[in-house]
């Protein structure tokens, strides 16, 4: 039995055992489900184009829903979400607003400031921020701005603009805590920050997913006006699947209903299927147009009313409550009384749950007590003798990790030929984008990167997700590792999909890695190791490893490819492009995953093998094989040219030209720092359990006389031989540190840069058929388009790969210990043991987000609004990539995902 220390855990318990479902209902909405591959039908696959942010208030979408702090089933058929317009903008805000990729001078990029505060792994309690402004939202002022800009400007913001002035904005806080599975409690928070009275009207609205209008289930869900309880209005909403629920708002607002279908009429000229459409409550605020709306008090689509006027300072509360309890059955009809009140399909409300005509003290404290679970759950989890600053970035990214599930929709083969009712898609697409996964079909709950940015899975991204994931949720982070390598996910020939925008691109192998460290979290929180999982992510793994030998080793040698391999425009051509040279890439980086995927499967293996010998053989068989890896990338590849460069001393790509040149692609990069990566101990009381194993591994050492380069073996434990397994061995190690350590290369205050400062002075360049190709140190965003140009890996600093180093830093001090020292900073004459690097290198990464002795967040950079205001100041951003020479977020501002990572560094590192 796993350790049970809090209700929230009891809860996760009940979940995992089935006793109670308390994750059907979270923060499943999109925050852009617009400009999405899913929701394009082009020809030519331009996404962006084909579904515009201006389409998404009346167009109905296919695959899946977005909205602002808004809440879902797990299947995503009823919605709930914010709505708000303060007087002034041309259209309702609905949905965060942002620019396309071909929009932004550094691509794709949300113009808003939204904020996830609090939430728990069951989402029992949940609180985000959303700053609204007062003034007309200026959306064509950021598109036309951001076009007028070139890649070498910086981009142009919504604090640029000029809005938040004064303060002129409204905080709108939005909560939820559940009295119970199917039992929501819903409270909306609006502060007016500005001087002066404004006016906000808010439109909590509840909608269905449209299922219906594509041809291939025609039933239709309902909501109608329901029998409210005193004090409220009252919406009955019945849906095939789950039956009835209900929406109660408290104060009896008006009540406004409409159809979520296509305004077609709008959009196209044509003829629309409903007189209420998709964009009714648009028309009836902002157009004054009261026919848009259905009189009849009937819809797939319902809004309550609220127009407030808040004086400076004032604040004003809206409760809501989406439940299962039949409302006339389930008042208190005395205080206190609680049971013995019956809702069809459902349990009697049980103790401690408010009355659904309770909407003061019973509902208000509900809210108290999910909190203080939140709070007991979270002091179990976040080490106690932490500053309340670094806990709060511990707390803040776990919620950011924990809003950023979404519901995520795509059944290829049906998208590719379209649906009954719609209009034939064009024939192209059958020879374009995702044409080989006509097997897949994803209807799941997963982790996003981000919501908006990238409001779509990416393989490698998701392995990382799972690591602080599985601090405070471990079944949920093993089953995103399972469902990757499910069959209506992975390829039948055993590939993952990378991402919807081109599932056959290559992300870096580190599924395993996520497995073997998500086993060892869980054993350690929980105290219980899952066996069971790990069996089962390592035999689809079997499947996937095979793909990379047969696919990405096309000359057999143990040297790989793999295209970009998820660092955007880290060469000095597009790695996933046909080269201009001809020609093809040995990859240090390529051939460094699958040395660390070895290592990850052998570790694997091995752990199995404790209980079932039949995995000793094929322990062999990955020890082996990284032994022919190791040999390759520092000897020779396919009759040619080591990936170890010993004048420089460092791991670099090697050009292989069809006339048989090969020539070295001398870019010191994170491409050359990956080697460390591949790093494994064998330990004595492991190997000695395992004759068969430590048999075939001693014939394979005395029979290849060059084993000893890539195997160390030390009498350093008690317990007999330890073993080191690394792609590097000692003397390069030193070598390949001397410059990550240097800050003039790869160190910067905030950790290491994904390509060396070097390259500020001395750029490397490539001249081929009279253009020149050019890598410079860019420590901001890109200046260049290649890779879509809204990711930098020219300088910037990256949690993920980051994380790994410190990792390897850690098993490399395991091994060598406190005798293997280096100077840290290179050139500092201070020497430091390698425990004591990955310490210095996670105090670096972890400084990003902690104030400093100026009282300034390095992540904020020169915002000043986020530095000192007393509203922005405690608000974190978890930005794809930083700065890499002041550590300011850059990219992706709400990518929790991997950037989470702080979190576990936090954990296992302190400050």
């Amino acid at each position: 039995m796993p350790r049970i220390q809090t209700t929230e855990d009891r809860r996760l318990e009940e979940t995992r055992t089935r006793k109670k479902y308390w994750k059907r209902w979270g923060p499943y909405l999109s925050e852009r489900q617009w400009g999405t591959v899913r929701e394009d039908y082009s020809p030519g696959g331009t996404a962006w184009e084909f579904f515009p942010h201006d389409h998404a208030r009346s167009r109905a979408y296919r695959w899946g829903e977005d909205g602002i702090g808004g809440i879902s089933d797990r299947h995503q058929m009823m919605c709930f979400g914010l709505a708000l317009w303060n007087g002034r903008d041309a259209i309702l805000k609905e949905r965060i607003f942002g620019l396309t990729g071909n929009q932004g001078n550094h691509g794709e990029d949300p113009k808003e400031y939204y904020f996830y505060l609090d939430s728990t792994p069951t989402h029992s309690y949940m609180r985000m921020l959303y700053k609204y402004p007062q003034a007309e939202f200026p959306y064509e002022y950021l598109v036309e701005e951001n076009r007028r800009r070139g890649r070498g400007d910086p981009e142009f913001e919504l604090l640029d603009t000029g809005v938040f002035a004064e303060s002129r904005y409204f905080d709108v806080f939005i909560e939820y805590a559940k009295a119970d599975v199917e039992d929501m409690l819903i409270k909306i928070t609006v502060v007016n920050r500005g001087p002066e009275a404004a006016a906000l009207h808010l439109l909590p609205q509840f909608w269905f997913r449209n299922t219906w209008s594509w041809g291939k289930d025609l039933r239709r869900p309902l909501a109608r006006v329901g029998t409210s309880v005193p004090g409220s209005a009252c919406v009955e909403l019945q849906h095939w699947q789950y039956g009835k629920r209900w929406l109660l708002c408290a104060g009896q607002p008006e009540l406004l209903f409409t159809e979520n279908e296509t305004n077609n009429a709008r959009l196209f000229g044509g003829k629309n299927r409903s007189p209420y459409v998709k964009d009714a409550f648009h028309e009836v605020l902002i157009s004054g147009n009261k026919a848009a709306v259905n009189p009849e008090q009937m819809g797939t689509k319902v809004a309550a009313y609220y127009p407030l006027q808040l004086g400076p300072g004032e604040s004003a509360t809206l409760k809501l409550r989406l439940t299962d309890l039949e409302p006339l059955g389930a008042m208190d009809t005395g205080a206190g009384t609680v049971g013995g009140f019956v809702s069809p399909g459902t349990q009697e409300r049980a103790e401690g749950v408010p009355g659904t005509n309770d909407f003061a003290a019973g509902f208000e404290g509900l809210f108290a007590t999910r909190k203080e679970e939140a709070e007991e759950f979270y002091a179990s989890r976040i080490p106690k003798e932490l500053t309340d600053d670094a806990k709060a970035v511990m707390r803040q990214s776990f919620s950011g990790m924990l809003w950023s599930k979404q519901f995520y929709h795509y059944d290829v083969r049906t998208w590719l030929e379209g649906d009954p009712a719609g209009p034939k898609p064009p024939a192209e697409r059958w020879n374009g984008r995702n044409k080989d996964w006509t097997h897949l079909y994803n209807d799941d709950i997963i982790s996003m990167p981000d919501k908006w940015e990238y409001p779509w899975y990416a393989a490698w991204d998701l392995a990382f997700h799972c690591i602080p994931l599985a601090l405070v949720d471990p079944d949920f982070a093993k089953d995103q590792l399972i469902l990757l390598l499910r069959e209506w996910y992975m390829h039948p020939n055993g590939q993952l999909p990378a991402y919807e925008w081109a599932f056959g691109d290559v992300n870096p192998p580190v599924h395993a890695w996520a497995a073997w460290r998500v086993y060892k979290i869980e054993r350690r929180v929980r105290g219980v190791a899952d066996r069971g999982f790990l069996e089962k992510v390592f035999h689809k793994l079997l499947l996937n490893f095979t793909w990379w030998v047969n696919r990405k080793d096309p000359d057999g040698a143990n040297i790989f490819q793999g295209g970009f391999l998820g660092l955007d425009n880290i060469g000095v051509f597009d790695r996933s492009a046909p080269l201009p040279t001809g020609g093809h890439l040995e990859q240090s980086d390529g051939t460094s995953w699958m040395g660390m995927y070895c290592l990850n499967m052998l570790a694997i293996a091995l752990e199995l093998a404790k209980e079932d010998p039949a995995y000793e053989d094929v322990a062999s068989k990955f020890f082996e094989h990284f032994v022919y890896i190791a040999r390759a990338i520092n000897d020779f590849g396919t009759d040619g040219r080591s990936l170890w460069d010993d004048e420089d001393g460092f791991y670099y790509d090697v050009l292989r030209l069809p006339n048989g040149e090969e020539h070295f692609l001398k870019i010191r990069s994170m491409v050359g720092l990956i080697p460390l990566f591949a790093v494994e101990t064998l330990e004595p009381e492991i190997v000695d359990r395992l004759p068969g194993f430590k048999r075939r591994m001693q014939w394979f050492i005395d029979n290849h006389a060059d084993v000893p380069e890539h195997i160390e073996m030390t009498q350093r434990s008690a317990r007999g031989v330890r073993r080191l397994l690394s792609l590097v061995n000692r003397k390069q190690l030193k070598r390949v540190l001397t410059r990550m350590l240097d800050e003039t290369e790869f160190l910067s205050p905030y950790g290491v840069r994904a390509l060396s400062r070097f390259h500020k002075d001395h750029p490397y360049e490539v001249h081929v058929n009279g253009n020149v190709n050019r890598v410079d140190y860019e420590p901001a965003e890109s200046s260049t388009g290649l890779f879509g140009g809204n990711s930098n890996w020219r300088g910037p600093i990256w949690f993920p790969v980051n994380y790994l180093l410190v990792e390897s830093l850690q098993k490399y001090h395991h091994y060598y210990g406190e005798d293997f020292k280096v100077e840290c900073p290179t050139h500092s004459a201070e020497e430091s043991d390698l425990w004591q690097v990955a310490a210095e290198v996670s105090r670096r990464l972890i400084h990003i987000f902690l104030r400093g002795p100026d009282g300034r967040r390095p992540v904020a950079g020169g915002l000043e609004l986020f530095q000192s205001d007393p509203h922005w100041k405690d608000l974190m951003l978890f930005h794809e990539y930083f700065h890499g020479d002041n550590g300011a977020g850059l990219g992706a501002n709400h990518q929790t995902g991997w950037t989470g990572l702080v979190a576990k560094l936090i954990e296992q590192s302190g400050e």
